[in-house]
């Protein structure tokens, strides 16, 4: 499952159960949700814009990689456009490897890539303010 989801609720549970196998004797699961501060500063809420078609595009060859780089079996990428409050989902990880420590390392390879390659922007609003971050192409 690679996608950007526009609701509100990212479904952990069937992205988890679309990385199931038989095969596989672990499964690791990224996710990463909305904090409350950064740098002393109150977060209210972040927005995540997308290029859409090039950003799933992305998001597969991530998948790819991982199948070949880390003996991956399924990988599941899911990441949240739109409005995303506090404490909510941005994106969900989920790797299943026949062993543990391929699939620890196939989830933080994924999401360090997610965050240098692929065309999602974040907006972060504050209790005075917002600003773009551009961290991302």
């Amino acid at each position: 499952m690679i996608a950007l989801q526009q609701t509100k609720e990212i479904n952990t549970t069937s992205i988890i159960d679309s990385v199931k196998s038989d095969y596989c004797g672990a499964i690791d699961v990224f996710i990463g949700t909305v904090r409350d501060n950064l740098v002393g500063k109150k977060v209210t809420k972040l927005f995540f814009e997308a290029y859409e078609t090039m950003a799933v595009s992305e998001l597969q060859k991530i998948a790819d990689t991982v199948k070949e780089k880390y003996k991956a079996d399924k990988v599941s990428i899911v990441h949240a456009i739109g409005d995303c409050e506090v404490g909510e989902i941005a994106v969900v990880i989920a790797v299943s490897t026949p062993h543990r420590k391929a699939s620890f390392e196939a989830c933080e390879y994924a999401i360090d890539t997610l965050k240098d390659t692929v065309p999602i922007w974040k907006r972060e609003y504050f209790e005075d303010g917002s600003h773009w971050v551009f961290s991302h192409p």
